[in-house]
């Protein structure tokens, strides 16, 4: 089975290049002879996954103005309003590889969270028209995201992969029949554990991860963490070990995590990890905090599936849905509004201190389940072959 994965930016952003390394090992491992291809908006930077069988430029292409293309795209969009020659065109990186292979799994777990996909669209539309089985890879979707062109593009899937059941329950709600429920691979992934910085105390180091994406959200929510992080500093004594996972040109963790560092590093309590580690040594480190606050799924999962204790910062119907699953509710988990609010920050970091020993036995018990399910998308794709 020769498989395509696309609808992937880059693995720059570390969560990105962890659905795709986590998708990669578990479909070869289940499949037979799987050959696991990746057309990459930033090819460059998915070369340090390894077991991927080949990488293609999937970057977006530009029509020349003035060019035939240009002439004929304008025509049929002004005459007709219909965009599928220029988007084909755009997208030509991707959809030229469409022949060769079985089945094409678009991977970008929320990308339908950001309004319409007119390119995603059409590339889908290019996968059937060509006989190919069309798979959306481990997804998360809103009700508030949902529109009637979306929907349409939904129904083209031969089969799609919910990795949590807030999401399944609501694409089920609108009459799809092609869903089916399983867990974000980034579960099964790997860690690769490099040497302890100066300064971490094992054993009772908390992790904390904060996004420019978050705090665009809601201005407030920075110096709201700030205080969080003074009351950590000041009622704990424990190390705070700021962690980057998205490290893209106006989108950069680090950046954010940096001027957090520069105002408490006098207190020799607080690190900043590195900029260019891979998702694996991010998880490496994870996986050996106490506990973890973060704005970034996948920096969360990687702490959830090393049963570390997780406070989730503002986020989607992803982060609501994975920590339904696994714990029955919505632990500790913050709306995007409740988190330029302090005092709820610090009253939901109490509650995590406080229930640390029974968190990490709901982890325990729950961990292996969801590995399952994750691995369970694989199976559902060997049943279309």
């Amino acid at each position: 089975m020769r498989i395509l994965m696309f609808a992937h930016e880059g693995s720059q952003n570390r969560g990105c290049e962890a659905i795709v390394r986590s998708s990669t090992a578990i479909l070869k491992e289940k499949i037979d002879g799987a050959k696991v291809y990746l057309a990459s908006a930033q090819p460059e930077s998915d070369k340090i996954i390894a077991k991927l069988d080949g990488v293609y430029d999937g970057s977006t292409l530009t029509i020349k103005k003035y060019s035939f293309d240009w002439f004929l795209s304008s025509m049929k969009v002004k005459l007709f309003q219909d965009e599928s020659f220029a988007l084909g065109k755009i997208h030509h990186n991707i959809i030229k590889n469409i022949k060769d292979m079985d089945v094409c799994l678009s991977i970008g777990g929320d990308n339908y969270c950001y309004g319409e996909q007119p390119g995603w669209y059409e590339i889908d539309r290019r996968v059937k028209a060509q006989g190919k089985k069309l798979v959306l890879w481990g997804c998360s979707i809103g009700e508030e995201d949902m529109t009637e062109r979306k929907l349409e593009d939904l129904k083209l899937f031969d089969l799609i992969l919910s990795r949590e059941s807030l999401t399944y329950h609501m694409l089920l709600s609108k009459g799809l029949t092609n869903v089916k429920l399983c867990a974000d691979p980034a579960f099964t992934m790997e860690k690769e554990e490099l040497e302890l910085p100066k300064g971490w105390q094992e054993g009772n180091t908390i992790g904390l991860n904060f996004s420019p994406l978050v705090w665009k959200r809601n201005k407030q929510s920075q110096a709201a963490v700030d205080e969080l992080i003074l009351h950590i500093l000041s009622k704990t004594d424990m190390t705070i070990a700021l962690t980057p996972h998205v490290i893209i040109n106006g989108n950069n963790d680090y950046e954010v995590l940096s001027s957090y560092y520069e105002r408490h590093k006098h207190t020799g309590r607080v690190i900043l990890l590195p900029d260019n580690l891979t998702a694996i040594q991010y998880k490496g480190f994870i996986a050996r905090m106490r506990f973890f606050i973060g704005a970034r799924t996948h920096a969360t999962i990687a702490a959830y599936s090393n049963s570390v204790p997780t406070m989730v910062l503002g986020y989607s119907v992803k982060s609501k849905g994975i920590a339904k699953d696994i714990f029955g509710e919505e632990k500790l988990v913050l709306s995007i509004e409740e988190i330029s609010d302090s005092k709820r920050l610090i009253e939901k970091f109490t509650e995590m201190i406080n229930e640390e020993d029974a968190l990490i036995k709901l982890l325990k018990q729950s961990i292996p389940d969801i590995k399952k399910m994750s691995y369970r998308a694989v199976d559902y794709i060997k049943e279309l072959a």
